[in-house]
This record gives structure tokens, sequence and C-alpha cells, in this order.
């Protein structure tokens, strides 16, 4: 495992309409581990739900948002099918009407180059998160409904990897995320679902996306059961809410020292977005990852071996905050991230 100590990157959404200057922001304070940006307040399409639904079946997208249409349901999924027995990734294409965040990343990579980058950064929304964010014609969202679940996995996948084979051609390992803060409310009345449904969907997403040779990563922002994400097969990277919840992830170091021992690499979303009061300091941020290191040290994780593969990043996406509040969270990003790497 090559030494990730301290390298910093983002979760995905930034609260930008200009795309240059969001792109400006990127790789200024993350050029190790660039992404390309979410833009939500740029069009409603640029959405988490909505901008990954191109040619899902019976998905349509209005001016409203996102919902079912249910006619035609088995030739869609027909069609659907088709298109993934025959491996079209470039059916699953993520358009520049739905990511022209991810096109314009791409254009700025083809005229500047990746000289400092390390990797490149994608992501798509999780299929949990996903599939209880759009409700069926019944009114019954699509978590319930084990026919669009599995085409959900599926078709999440396959978006995936049309991003792996556009972004391949750079020549840098590839990180992909799966955000999937719905997991942040598991364990309420409010998630029927079961811990071992979810170990085996994000098994299947992560087993289809490693196909190819990248680092697949899966992103909570709230607190969830930790055991999930270290059960759950091929996850090489666990993001969290290292400045909200690191008491709560820490409960799991159990877990996560037999995810540390098998090569598992931690995210430490270290700077707060929504709570951010830009009081916090590089010593006070770094002070928390300490605590958490001491812990996992306790456990029998060598300390070595936390710091060559700790990431870290904002605590969440900063699609819903202002341009200015986001530069200072960057900045401060970058600033900890190079006091880190300095570090003997």
């Amino acid at each position: 495992m090559r030494n990730l100590k301290g390298l910093a990157t983002g979760i995905g959404s930034l609260p930008h309409k200009d795309i240059e200057a969001a792109l400006d922001l990127i790789f200024k304070y993350t050029p190790h581990i660039p992404f390309w940006p979410q833009l939500p307040k740029r069009d409603i399409r640029e959405g988490m739900i909505v901008q990954f639904s191109e040619n899902f079946p019976c998905l349509k997208v209005t001016h409203d948002g996102l919902f079912f249409d249910g006619n035609y349901q088995e030739k869609a999924l027909e069609t659907f099918y088709e298109r993934i027995i025959n491996n079209d990734v470039d059916y699953f294409r993520i358009s520049p009407d739905f990511a022209l965040g991810l096109h314009k990343f791409y254009q700025r990579l083809e005229r500047f180059g990746l000289k400092e980058a390390e990797f490149i950064k994608c992501h798509i929304t999780g299929p949990f998160t996903f599939a209880a964010s759009i409700k069926d014609e019944k009114g019954v969202v699509l978590l319930h409904n084990a026919v669009f679940m599995q085409a959900i996995l599926k078709g999440l996948s396959m978006k995936a990897l049309w991003q792996i084979k556009l972004f391949e051609k750079f020549g840098k390992k590839i990180i992909f995320f799966i955000d999937e803060p719905y997991l942040g409310s598991y364990g309420s009345a409010y998630t029927p679902i079961n811990k071992e449904d979810v170990v085996r969907g994000l098994t299947e997403v992560v087993d289809g996306i490693k196909s190819t040779d990248v680092l697949v990563g899966v992103h909570c922002c709230g607190n969830t059961d930790w055991s999930i994400l270290t059960q759950a097969k091929g996850i090489d990277i666990i993001s969290f809410d290292a400045f909200g919840f690191l008491d709560k992830v820490m409960l799991y170091a159990n877990n996560l020292k037999e995810f540390m021992d098998r090569g598992g690499i931690l995210c430490w979303g270290i700077v707060p977005t929504l709570e951010f009061t830009d009081k916090e300091t590089i010593d006070s941020l770094i002070g928390r990852i300490k605590d958490g290191i001491n812990v996992l040290t306790k456990k029998g994780v060598d300390e070595d071996l936390l710091l060559d593969n700790l990431l870290i990043s904002p605590s969440c996406g900063l699609g819903t905050l202002d341009t200015k509040k986001s530069e200072k969270i960057f900045k401060l990003l970058s600033e900890v991230s190079l006091s880190i790497r300095k570090t003997p």
C-alpha cells in the first residue's frame, strides 16, 4: 500500500454555480486527489439522486424533480437489462445536462494534466440512499420493491464503470466513493431495512465496480452501525464524519482493527461543514484525529499503519453552503493535510 498519509479530497457537492470557480477550488486545495464536483445549485439535475437517474427504467425528470412512471415497466426493464447483459457501459453515461461539473473536470484534466495528482476521485450515490428517495406509483419507496432495488444495484454499478472508463485514460489510480447518507438513520423506526440486506447490497455494487483496478470507499456522514462497512466485502475505504461522530465511530474499534488489518483505509471527515464556525484550528482538528488514533492503537492497530492509510476530507458535501464558507473549509482542510504530511 502506498503512503496516503494526510492526503485530502472532497466528498462531492459544492455550492458553486460557476463551474470554473468550483474547479479552481478543487485543484487549489485538493491537488493530490482532485474530484469532480456535483453542483446542485446550478441545476436540479445535479442533485445527488436525479444526477444518476438517466436511463434507469421508469424514472422521469421534470422541473419538479424525479418521479416514477409505472407505465411500460416490463418493456423498460427489458431494455435496461439488455444493456447490462451486453455490457453497454456507454448506455449508462452521465450527460453534461446532469453533471456538467464532471465533464468540465474531464476537460480541464485534458488541458492541464495531473502533475500533482496521485489519484482521481469519482462517486455515485449509494443504492440505499437512491432507492429510499424515490416512491413508486403506490407511494412506496423503491427500497421495498425487490425488482427495482435489483435494477438500482446493477444500474449504479454501471454508472460507476462508465466513470472509470472515462477517467482511466489519465493513468492515475481511481478512488471511487459510494455516498450513503441514508445509512446515517439505520436502526431507527424510519429505516426498516436489515443489516444482511445492506451488507449484501453494498457488496454487490462494490463487486461490480472492482472488476476494475480501483479503490472503493463508502461515505456516510451520519452515525450508523459501522460494522456494516467492515463486513461488506471489497470495501477499501471507510469515510466518516470524524468531527461530529468520532466517539460513536470509535465504539466499533474492534471492527475497524479487523478492517485495517486486511488493508483498509480510513477517510477522516475532519473539517465540519454545516457545523463550521471559522473558529476551528489546525491543532484542534489534528487533536481529534490523534484521539481516534489513540483508541485504535489501544486495540492493537499499528500507529504507522493508521497514518500511512489516513485520508482526510470535509465531514460531508458542501452543496447547501455558500461559496465563501466552502472556500474557508477547503483552505483549512488543505492546511490540516500539509501539517499531517510534515509530521515525521
